[in-house]
């Protein structure tokens, strides 16, 4: 076996460059037709080729550019879709609002999949990287504890005929409206979908990010029209960068930071997909072990924080109209507490057979011993025992998420948001909330995707993913898709030829922004990967264009 690209991974194996990658390449014709019965055709027959296929993801698959969103595969995958969230994790003093801050954040963090389409974005080469940052106005709060964090930018104020629809259809309803729908656990009925009309959000498949009213995107802090200056000097920078350490199978490293609220991201991305009957089915590679969050300052400073992921489903294929449905569970763990130690359950429930997707989920917040295993048992909601759940939640992870603490809650904690958080924040203390009604935990309805800024092309380096396909993106952008896919080409005829003088040579592939070694599933910064993100924190960006 060749020694290039030799990253040390768990399992003792070794990740291949991609001269060595199992069996031919699979390609597709590109199609005279460029229409979406054209797309459709290209897509049944690729449908055909990926059949008892063990992981499509470790294919050698070339597909026409026509089938591509003109978008890289590094910058598409960022869990940052609301990097103000991401930054608000660290806020409060009380580690059980910590923890609901991460639960928070995770229903937001993939939000281009709530209100976007799904496509499939290039496929990523062995060294390319890709470094962006958001400058976002810190979020603020209510007096009410109980309440979401107040978002400032990107947001959208539901309707009234919108949210009572919502509440209909799941049986969520406002913790104002004076009722809550019960349950032995966390109210989440199942069975209790209304005949009525149903809001779009809940039941349809995805829309485009342009269907979904960006246009009418508020920027202002309080959802007016226009922005307001004087709050941008407020403003907290999220920085990210990330690198493609194996093409073969396809592995990248990831690592995100907001230094100003001592929040930092990092992990390991592979997927393994296969086509399950009519959908194709994605699951977490065996080299990605989840998201770890580690907090570095402030009152949380020590807490780690790591995110499992759960299984989705690419649904609608054969009808080329994708959607996605997510089953399994997200586990979150926070290790290190120097306290009560937290640990959440997120179970999406699986759809039916029949009818229309619900896009169902439910999860606790409970206390664990840090030094046992027997809450690793405890993936499902039914496996925690009740002595130990201190909040429940449960909603639409497409709409309207809600939470409330349960009787069997110890009397909460005084609260206070720490230093750092927005100097309009009053401080609060927490009442007993065992007898509060439910609250709103996340309206995604509300949410949309926060776009980054990058540096112009002009400044990139050639391997950086915006320069190095710039050629493929500028072709598709004008619709010349013959003249786009021989772009693509070349570019991937180019990594092999690389691999072949690597081999030749002798000589090793080795990640520039990260350490080989991640075995622990947590990548860590060389010399020139931190060197980047201090760049990246430095960059004089007002006058740059955004993007999502």
């Amino acid at each position: 076996m060749a020694d290039e690209a030799t990253i040390k991974i768990p399992s003792g194996e070794v990740l291949e460059d991609d001269d060595e990658a199992p069996g031919p390449t699979i390609s597709l014709p590109d199609s005279s037709d460029v229409g979406e019965g054209g797309k459709l055709s290209m897509i049944v027959q690729l449908v055909k080729k990926c059949l008892g296929v063990k992981d499509i993801a470790a294919m050698r698959l070339s597909l026409p550019a026509s089938l591509l969103e003109p978008l890289p595969n590094l910058e598409y995958w960022h869990y940052l879709d609301r990097p103000d969230l991401f930054a608000a994790i660290n806020d409060s003093n009380d580690p059980f609002e910590r923890i609901l801050a991460v639960v928070r954040f995770i229903f937001t963090k993939d939000l281009k999949f709530v209100h976007g389409k799904v496509c499939k974005p290039y496929n990523s080469v062995l060294g390319e990287h890709f470094r962006g940052h958001w400058d976002v106005p810190p979020v603020s709060y209510s007096s009410d504890p109980t309440q979401p964090p107040i978002l400032r930018v990107h947001t959208n104020i539901p309707s009234q005929t919108a949210l009572a629809q919502g509440s209909e259809t799941l049986s969520v309803k406002s913790n104002r409206s004076g009722k809550s729908s019960k349950s032995t656990r966390s109210g989440l009925s199942l069975t209790s979908v209304s005949k009525s009309k149903t809001s779009p959000t809940l039941s349809t498949a995805p829309t485009s990010l342009g269907d979904a009213g960006l246009s009418k995107l508020s920027l202002s802090p309080l959802n007016g029209s226009g922005r307001n200056e004087d709050k941008d000097k407020d403003n907290v920078r999220v920085v990210y960068v990330t690198e493609q350490v194996s093409h073969h199978p396809p592995v990248s490293a990831y690592y995100a930071s907001c230094p100003s609220r001592g929040v930092e991201m990092a992990g390991i991305d592979q997927i393994s997909a296969k086509v399950s009957g009519t959908a194709v089915r994605v699951a977490p590679g065996s080299f990605n072990k989840g998201i770890y969050i580690n907090l570095t300052s402030g009152p949380g400073m020590g807490e780690r924080y790591h995110i499992t992921h759960p299984v989705a489903n690419v649904n609608g294929i054969l009808r080329g109209s994708f959607y996605i449905t997510v089953g399994d569970s997200t586990i979150v763990t926070c290790m290190g507490a120097k306290g009560v130690a937290y640990r959440a359950v997120i179970e999406y429930k699986e759809e039916s057979w029949l009818g229309r997707a619900h896009f169902l989920v439910e999860g606790v917040i409970h206390t664990y011993n840090e030094g046992s295993t027997e809450h690793e048992e405890w993936t499902k909601v039914k496996h925690v025992p009740t002595a130990r759940v201190v909040a429940v939640f449960d909603g639409c992870w497409r709409n309207h998420v809600r939470w409330r603490r349960v009787a069997a809650s110890p009397p909460a904690l005084s609260t206070s948001l720490s230093p750092a958080s927005s100097p309009s924040t009053p401080s609060f203390s927490t009442p007993s909330l065992f007898q509060t009604e439910y609250a709103t935990l996340v309206d995604l309805s509300t949410l949309f995707v926060v776009p980054k800024k990058v540096r112009p092309l002009e400044r990139q380096l050639p391997n950086e993913s915006r320069k190095l396909w710039d050629a493929v993106t500028t072709r598709l952008l004008a619709k010349e898709y013959g003249e786009a896919t021989k772009a693509k080409l070349a570019i991937e005829q180019k990594q092999r030829d690389e691999a072949v003088e690597r081999k030749r040579k002798g000589v090793e592939f080795i990640p520039q922004y990260f350490e080989r070694d991640i075995s622990s599933g947590v990548p860590v910064l060389t010399a020139a990967g931190r060197k980047a993100v201090e760049e990246e924190l430095k960059e004089c960006s007002e006058t740059w264009p955004s993007s999502s």
